[in-house]
């Protein structure tokens, strides 16, 4: 795989630009290939039967356990000289099975056979060209978005990766600007491109997603931003956000405010939406340590609408639950610490709990969550940036299965140019 984007490789793609020959140097010099391995073990055990119908809980998983590696081969160019320099990234993604078995599939690590049995391997590579103008970037092609309205989910071996066209700008001084239009994506454990879904949808239909947006600094220490989201025929959303650093004797009191408003679009193939979520947080870090206490409160028709398989712009998607269902309201309490001041830098330690209802007698909203992490990266020496993670998550619902989660991350990146 590493011999995908070889320098020899490379060259012949130069034909393609507008601006070859004298703009090779630049592209080439300027460009960069990283290797990153992860090697993810994940055991869950579910604990009860909730949301399971009696037939489904005589056959449901009693455990999922599988361990796996993955390669993710990252090429970014440099641009070609001129008014409007031209250039091409490409990522190369493999999975590959270390351990699984039809009884413990279904982690997220790699793909499920209609036998139930994980996939041995999968893979995938992408090709984005890309242009730029000033302080103006376009790209097309295979795009790792990162806006409140759509997060690629990067959680396990390998990550989620979209289809379309992306722009941004920070010609503004303090402003970033951010446009695009998406019609296709792959999940984090499939090599298989498909239409753009909403979480939850069964049928059959597909969109496109468009997005755009701005974050801007006001001074130092106040961020705004807005964005706009579009799923094509099932949702439309509207995101605003402000986030504030107040130095607080030797501290800073970070607070993070959040608010989306959702409604069905077009046809509405996934049904009626009229949504609002709110949410705060209180962040307090001071010598290593960081301690924060959140609220969110969701009113309206539905929980948040977010793509299939994404990452949801929200405090409360941590771990196992995302404390989004309609009329959900969640509590949330968190304590970090860094070791750097005790002498020990890379090592971190974060815990964090979460409870939620609807604060209906007779509804069976109600779930609660407990985390803790330990991660540790290299400093120094021949393994500089080898990181491990710990993981341990308990999570309980009347409406979803619980279950107790452990996983165990190692990563390595490799600066290969």
């Amino acid at each position: 795989m590493t011999s995908f984007l070889t320098r020899g490789a490379i060259l012949p793609l130069l034909s393609l630009l507008p601006v070859a020959g004298a703009g090779a140097t630049d592209f080439i010099d300027d460009s960069k290939l990283k290797l990153q391995l992860r090697n993810v073990y994940i055991n869950e055990n579910f604990r009860d039967e909730h949301g399971l119908s009696a037939r489904s809980a005589r056959t449901a998983k009693s455990e999922r356990t599988e361990w796996a590696q993955g390669f993710l081969l990252d090429f970014q160019s440099g641009f070609t000289p001129g008014t409007v320099g031209f250039g091409v990234d490409a990522l190369g993604l493999l999975g590959v099975k270390l351990d699984s078995g039809r009884g413990r599939s279904g982690t997220g690590l790699l793909p499920v056979h209609d036998d139930g049995r994980a996939a041995d391997e999968f893979s995938s590579a992408g090709l984005t060209a890309k242009a730029k103008l000033a302080k103006t970037t376009v790209k097309y092609g295979t795009l790792l978005p990162k806006t409140p309205v759509l997060i690629y989910n990067d959680a396990r071996l390998l990550p989620q990766t979209y289809e379309g066209a992306q722009i941004t700008s920070t010609d503004i001084d303090n402003l970033t600007l951010t446009g695009g239009h998406l019609d296709q994506f792959k999940l984090r454990d499939s090599s298989d491109s498909r239409s753009i879904v909403p979480d939850g949808y069964s049928g059959t239909k597909g969109g496109d997603f468009s997005f755009a947006g701005a974050d801007y600094k006001l001074g130092k220490n106040i961020r705004l931003s807005y964005f706009y989201g579009e799923l094509e025929n099932f949702y439309r959303q509207n995101f605003a956000g402000i986030q504030h650093d107040l130095p607080l004797g030797s501290g800073v009191l970070t607070s993070d405010l959040r608010y989306f408003h959702s409604s069905d679009a077009g046809t509405a193939y996934g049904g009626k939406i009229d949504n609002d979520m709110l949410s705060g947080q209180l962040s307090y870090a001071i010598s290593g340590h960081a301690l924060g206490a959140g609220y969110q409160k969701l009113s309206g028709d539905a929980g948040l609408p977010f793509v299939n398989g994404a990452t949801v712009y929200s405090f409360s998607n941590v771990g196992v639950g995302k404390f989004i269902e309609e009329d959900e309201k969640t509590w949330m309490l968190s304590y970090g610490y860094d070791f750097a001041p005790l002498g020990m830098p890379g090592l971190t330690f974060m815990t964090r709990y979460l409870k939620g209802d609807d604060g209906k007698s007779n509804s069976n909203v109600r779930e609660w969550e407990r985390d803790a992490e330990v991660a540790y990266v290299v400093q120094s020496g021949t393994f500089k940036g080898l990181g491990v993670k710990l993981r341990n998550y308990v999570y309980r619902s009347d409406f979803s299965r619980g279950r107790d989660s452990n996983r165990v991350y190692f990563t390595y990146d490799i600066a290969l140019w």
